[in-house]
């Protein structure tokens, strides 16, 4: 099955957002319809532990973190999921950022 869009979501410090939301919109993503620049955040609390040969932008090698972040979401479509994840790692500040994309079967637009 053939999926026209994806949905991402990026694990990022709240403090990199505005940073985030350029990038997406550098991209287009986020275009539903006549909108653009379209994203949810949502607040939530994360947890790791660097290892060994890490570089953390928080916390300490060997040691489990614990901060809070915050969710985005953001709809695009699939044939620009690569290039959206390049444009998101430009800006995010982490080594081994998350960022999930997840084919969405049906939308409402």
């Amino acid at each position: 099955m053939d999926f026209k869009y994806c949905k991402l979501e990026i694990f990022i410090p709240e403090t990199h957002i505005l940073e985030l939301q350029k990038a997406l919109q550098s991209v287009d993503a986020g275009h539903i319809g006549n909108y653009d620049s379209c994203m949810s955040c949502s607040q939530l609390t994360s947890y790791w532990r660097p290892l060994g040969g890490t570089s953390p932008y928080i916390g300490n090698v060997g040691e489990i973190s614990c901060e809070p972040e915050v969710k985005v979401e953001v709809t695009v479509f699939t044939e620009k999921v690569d290039e959206t994840i390049q444009a998101i790692k430009e800006v995010h500040p982490y080594e081994e950022p998350v960022i999930n994309a997840l084919p969405i079967y049906r939308t409402s637009f």
